[in-house]
């Protein structure tokens, strides 16, 4: 009789996260498409069906383009920086050095900080008569509007993301280095490889998935990035800092546009889809070739 039911075992423990699964996120996600065919904006009590034409709005509207590209621009900034420099700090850290442990606790510590902690912090830090100004007027310039000056409040929101993520993806390079054979690196050493030579024909082929992983994940978190923008900027000013998930939030809660702001996430979700294809044909299209 067990044998009978052993086959069903692994299901067993399937079910429960399938369960979480199904209720925080498939129940939602369809939900959310259904909500994008119905319009809010004259009552969130008696909605009206209009079909795709919360979708023909976002593509006439302008401020949707500002914002798509304001959210691009923020990847531009974030992403390679979030990608290249921690692989620079998981190879330096990986060496045989003095007080390594220190090291990996204080480029960690950021990320175990609250991210509107932080948030608050660098608000005190960009304002009129804080601390980075102090040093700018130390050289004679005019204090800068980090946060108030439409040039600078997308860099400034995209500093804090950087000084959050850098040590959470430098972990996850220095998990790949541990399984890179020591072997290979003893061949360099023996054809006179110099550092650099060593771990651009070693290390960065040897953990190229890990590479396309911090790629994928990061640019996924800049495009979903929130949080620093409520807490720092409200998406100001004219816009500059805006991006679409901040958008969402504003139409879906300020405005109870509950349809409009549907059809914008159901839009997010093929961006993200499309770039998470060009990562799987990009570094991983051997995978998956028949």
């Amino acid at each position: 009789m067990f044998k009978y039911y052993k086959k069903y075992v692994p299901y067993l423990f399937i079910l429960p996260a399938l369960i979480v699964l199904t209720v925080f996120f498939f129940i939602p996600f369809f939900q959310t498409i259904g909500l994008s065919f119905y319009d809010y904006s004259t009552s969130i009590y008696d909605p009206q069906f209009v079909g795709v034409q919360n979708y023909t709005n976002i593509l006439h509207s302008g401020l949707f383009y500002k914002v798509m590209g304001n959210t691009f621009l923020f990847l531009i900034l974030a992403v390679p920086f979030l990608v290249i420099f921690p692989l620079f700090l998981a190879v330096l850290i990986n060496q045989k050095i003095r007080g390594i442990t220190l090291y990996k606790i204080l480029i960690y510590l950021p990320v175990i900080v609250s991210i509107v902690v932080a948030a608050i912090a660098f608000k005190w830090l960009y304002a009129q008569e804080g601390i980075l100004n102090y040093f700018v007027t130390m050289f004679g310039l005019k204090p800068i509007g980090w946060l108030t000056d439409s040039k600078f409040s997308l860099l400034s929101v995209a500093i804090v993301t950087i000084w959050k993520g850098v040590g959470y993806y430098m972990m996850i390079y220095l998990a790949a280095l541990m399984s890179v054979p020591q072997e290979l690196y003893e061949a360099c050493d023996i054809d006179g490889a110099n550092f650099l030579t060593k771990h651009l024909t070693v290390t960065i082929p040897q953990i190229l998935p890990t590479i396309a992983l911090v790629s994928t994940i990061s640019i996924i978190s800049a495009m979903k990035v929130f949080v620093e923008i409520y807490v720092m900027t409200k998406g100001g000013p004219l816009n500059s800092s805006k991006t679409i998930v901040y958008y969402i939030y504003e139409r879906a809660f300020e405005n109870l546009d509950l349809g409009y702001a549907s059809a914008l996430a159901v839009v997010l979700l093929v961006v993200i889809m499309a770039f998470s294809l060009i990562n799987i044909f990009v570094f991983e299209k051997d995978k998956y070739q028949l």
